[in-house]
């Protein structure tokens, strides 16, 4: 046998196993937990888009298993618990509650969040060390419920009294929420009033109905409350409403600012892709968005009879007609 033969023998030989066992190996598992509400269809298209791009085909490198609590958070520990026991490779977690349940139910499956407040809620120890199994990404949502009151000075000139809805059952970054919206209404001379917890979503018509009773001009509602009911509320009472998640302005509510969610859900598969190759969570640094977009519905400001300024119109990244 000639020497170069030998050699190709022996390498194909040796190649053929690893050949086999790339064949044989099973696609990762994604877990995925989520609230259900009106940013769900864009978190999984592009989440998808942005593990496509780094080369990872669903079907052939991983598989989805995704779990919705349809607004129902008090749902969310069973759902992670479920993700948990099927031995799932990563959970990705949207939105703070989330985020909380796959932290009780593991420490050692890597979790991926896109929360609001990561680090003022504690769920990481640092940005640049969040520590344990959790990575992921800061949505600024603090800041930017904030910014819904600073935004409704400018398009209501003469309303000096924002109402305050927040989330009982997500009371941890509820409490970043009201700090951040209230020093935003002493920045503005707006008065924050009346501020409004609710325990579910039974008690939502009742808040509407307390806003408008005492006289409030605009509501800024904390973005874990379910989106589309909100939607219907806020066109019921004729009241201004605005939130960060743009799902809430595509769906027929008035105003949202927050960060861009696409590009968000697309930059979470770079955290998915680096866990999934074997990068510990622990040090990968918590990224803050940096890109944020205020979309106005201009349809429904007419319902309500409401004329944007126009000042404000052109500061909207979309406005939708």
């Amino acid at each position: 046998m000639k020497r170069r033969d030998f050699i190709a023998l022996v390498g194909g030989a040796t190649a053929w196993p690893f050949a086999v066992r790339a064949q044989q190996a099973q696609p990762s598992r994604i877990g995925v937990l989520v609230i259900g509400n009106a940013d769900v269809p864009s978190f999984g298209k592009e989440l998808r888009e942005g593990l496509r791009e780094l080369g990872r085909i669903e079907g052939q490198h991983y598989v989805i298993e995704f779990r919705s609590a349809e607004g129902q958070l008090s749902r969310l520990p069973e759902l992670a618990a479920e993700l948990v026991r099927l031995k799932v490779d990563v959970i990705v977690a949207l939105f703070t509650p989330c985020a909380f349940a796959a932290k009780q139910a593991t420490r050692e499956i890597p979790i991926v969040i896109l929360s609001g407040d990561p680090l003022g809620t504690g769920l990481v120890q640092s940005l640049a060390n969040p520590g344990a199994n959790i990575t992921g990404l800061s949505q600024m949502g603090a800041e930017t419920h904030g910014k819904c009151v600073e935004l409704f000075r400018d398009m209501l000139p003469s309303t000096r009294r924002v109402a305050l809805i927040a989330n009982a059952a997500d009371p941890v970054f509820a409490k970043s929420f009201l700090e951040q919206a209230q020093r935003a209404g002493a920045g503005t001379s707006s008065e924050i009033a009346p501020v409004i917890t609710v325990r579910g979503p039974e008690e939502l018509e009742a808040a509407f109905a307390t806003a408008v009773k005492e006289k409030a001009g605009a509501v800024v509602f904390q973005a874990s409350l379910p989106t589309k009911r909100m939607v219907e509320l806020a066109l019921a009472h004729r009241l201004p409403a605005a939130t960060i998640i743009r799902g809430f302005a595509e769906t027929g509510g008035l105003m949202s600012y927050g960060s861009d969610g696409p590009v968000l859900f697309k930059r979470a598969a770079t955290f998915v892709h680096k866990v999934l190759r074997g990068e510990k969570p622990a040090n990968i640094p918590v990224e803050q968005a940096v890109k944020f977009e205020l979309v106005i519905n201009l349809k429904t400001a007419r319902a309500i009879g409401l004329t944007v300024p126009a000042g404000l119109l052109a500061r909207a990244d979309e406005v939708i007609e």
